[in-house]
């Protein structure tokens, strides 16, 4: 097998790190297609109409969709010189391999290799496939790449904009309480301004973090005679600063404050939260209807209604919580009904949980016993989000919100994938897929002033914010704001091409003065293409019809590796810039724009040709230029 031309060979493995590769695969494989312990309940049809074609480096699968499925698995079958290969694509390390739509890029398929494809519908992340579709096979094309067309109809609207970039995640709030780091970083000033930046800028309205029963805020301490005794001050001061920003908290109960632990060596993360189930289960929701009650107070129902209770983070992972399912179901049952106790209105949900697992567990959960779950909360990385709207309507629940409470380009700290411009197409089409399945998709997080494995050892240190230190902007930030500045009215867009639809996206809308904004972007969820693959770049063709004025002014917005990407004037071997290198910076740190020449419609159609790399965004914003006649009568008036 040869790599296709323009992808980076990589260098041979060592055979124990090809081994461990083919073990964990065969793992993963097994988890995810082993149906002796899964309940045959939640098994679903094959899927139908499954299509393979080739296109430059790629392969496009497409298939129909299936009743009840949150999303589906790409099986790849393949032989080359050392046998059949067999296995379930992930897409360069997701932590889930399923895709949520019906049509998927194979971007890691090599040149002059057949390979077969089967699809599985699943019930959930952690639900295995149970029927498999017929097979079908498909190669890329070895040809050049041909061009992708997108057609914009402005004339007529689709729907409304679902702003579901409306929260985001956020290390530990107590952060906005710290002093200057040691390479003279404020940490809270910075901080600060980055969550009134999101506010500001990408129209958040609510922030989740962690921690915020964590002893540094010393919210509960034990008397003498065993009673507890709650203080609060700490959290006021934090979510006083918060709300002074615009933003309000999703409040996530955790971590175990550990006069309440069970066992409170057992811990997480450079600030040690404690992971443990509660000694007195008893204890555990009096601290919640203490909190809850003592923050009505001090705000009022009608704001604290506005807020939400997460319960606990990830429990999921042992690295998270140390009890079993079952106990976790009793920290929720706890919290709940506490908070239930303190005021109706109040929300609480869950189960907060990594790579979308226990959607069903908990949600069969509150159906079973009538516990309240007014959200459904779980995470994803390196992938988009599942649809859950099938679990929640199994149990009567399909109303309720849906949020994606931490989502990201990857899970791994320090991972390349942070800084690079392959964040920024990516966002974008998470935001495009989720828009009739989420209510909030909050991305993990705001800032790179970050605390899990300690402070950062350098300014790019691949962290995960959407703003570096010092508050520069990521490419994937530039993403969210484009995101956050289009208009309301979404405009019927439709792609034709090699990659259209699964390389190529768009999206296209208006504002209420006329404005249009037309999204397009070139971007796969196989992260090992992080750095960029000429094969997938893409020529764009580009028209927009059903244009009513008679003179537009034209600007064009780029994010790619050369453009909107503050990262590249930094030099790799650069820990802490001097003086001159962060004004060179910051001087160099903003969205990427230029003016294109007025363009007056033909027929009420314009045109424009794209020159689109992968990973890349490109914006075409269309305002009404007026003549001088108009606008001399407009100053009149």
């Amino acid at each position: 097998m040869t790599s296709p031309p323009g992808y980076e060979q990589a260098p041979p493995e060592a055979a124990g790190v090809r081994a461990a590769r083919a073990d964990w695969d065969r793992r993963i494989y097994t988890r995810l297609t082993d149906t002796v312990a899964a309940d045959p309940a939640l098994a679903l049809a094959a899927p139908v109409e499954v299509a393979a074609s080739g296109g430059a480096g790629h392969v496009r699968l497409s298939w129909e969709p299936v009743t009840g499925a949150a999303g589906y698995l790409v099986e790849r079958t393949s032989t080359g010189p050392e046998g059949q290969s067999r296995r379930i694509l992930h897409h360069g390390g997701s932590d889930v391999p399923a895709v949520p739509g019906c049509r998927f890029a194979d971007t890691s398929a090599l040149d002059d290799v057949e390979y077969c494809y089967r699809i599985a519908a699943v019930a959930g992340a952690d639900q295995p496939a149970w029927t498999w579709s017929s097979p079908v096979t498909g190669s890329t094309s070895n040809g050049p790449a041909g061009d992708v067309d997108v057609d914009v109809d402005a004339a007529t609207t689709t729907g409304r904009l679902n702003r579901i970039w409306r929260m985001v995640g956020s290390e530990r709030l107590t952060q906005l309480t710290f002093g200057i780091d040691d390479h003279g970083h404020p940490i809270g000033e910075e901080f600060e301004q980055a969550l009134a930046l999101a506010h500001d800028d990408l129209g958040v309205t609510h922030v989740r973090a962690h921690a915020v029963l964590h002893d540094d805020n010393q919210v509960v301490t034990r008397a003498a005679d065993g009673t507890l005794r709650f203080g609060f001050d700490q959290i006021d001061a934090i979510y006083d600063r918060v709300l002074r920003v615009g933003l309000r908290p999703i409040v996530e109960l955790s971590f175990m404050p550990s006069v309440l632990a069970r066992d409170p060596e057992q811990t997480v993360f450079g600030y040690r939260g404690i992971i443990s189930p509660p000694t007195r289960w008893s204890e555990w929701g009096e601290l919640v209807g203490a909190l809850a009650h003592h923050l009505v107070d001090r705000y009022g129902i009608d704001e604290v209604a506005e807020w939400a209770f997460e319960v606990w983070n990830e429990p999921n992972l042992v690295v998270f919580w140390s009890g079993t399912q079952a106990e976790y179901l009793r920290l929720y049952d706890e919290a709940a009904t506490a908070l239930k106790i303190v005021h109706p209105r109040l929300r609480v949900g869950g189960p907060a949980t990594a790579a979308g697992e226990w959607v069903e567990s908990l949600t069969s959960h509150a159906h079973d016993t009538g516990v309240a779950l007014d959200f459904l909360s779980t995470h994803t990385y390196g992938n988009l989000p599942l649809d859950t709207r099938p679990a929640l309507r199994r149990y009567g629940r399909g109303a309720i919100p849906v949020w994606w409470t931490e989502w990201g380009v990857g899970s791994t700290h320090f991972g390349p994938v942070h800084d690079s411009a392959f964040g920024a197409p990516f966002m974008l089409s998470g935001y495009l897929a989720a828009q009739c399945s989420v209510d909030a998709l909050a991305y993990w997080v705001i800032s790179d002033h970050f605390e899990e494995l300690g402070r950062p050892e350098r300014l790019f240190h691949h962290g995960f914010g959407l703003l570096a230190l010092g508050n520069l902007h990521k490419p994937r930030y530039w993403a969210a704001h484009l995101a956050a500045h289009l208009g309301d009215e979404v405009l019927s867009c439709t792609l034709d091409g090699d990659g259209a639809g699964v390389l190529v996206e768009a999206w296209a809308t208006r504002h209420e003065d006329g404005t249009i904004d037309v999204l397009v972007w070139n971007g796969t969820l196989n992260a090992e293409l992080s750095t960029g693959a000429p094969r997938l770049d893409r020529h764009v063709q580009l028209s927009v019809t059903g244009l009513d004025a008679p003179l537009y002014q034209v600007r064009l917005a780029l994010i790619d590796q050369a453009h909107s990407n503050v990262v590249r004037h930094c030099p790799d071997d650069v820990l802490w810039p001097d003086d001159t290198l962060t004004a060179h910076l910051h001087a160099h740190d903003g969205l990427f724009e230029q003016h294109l020449p007025d363009i007056a419609p033909r027929e009420r159609t314009a045109r424009w040709d794209v020159q689109l790399p992968m990973p890349g965004v490109a914006r075409i914003r269309l305002s009404s230029r007026r003549s001088d006649h108009q606008t001399e009568g407009e100053n009149r008036r």
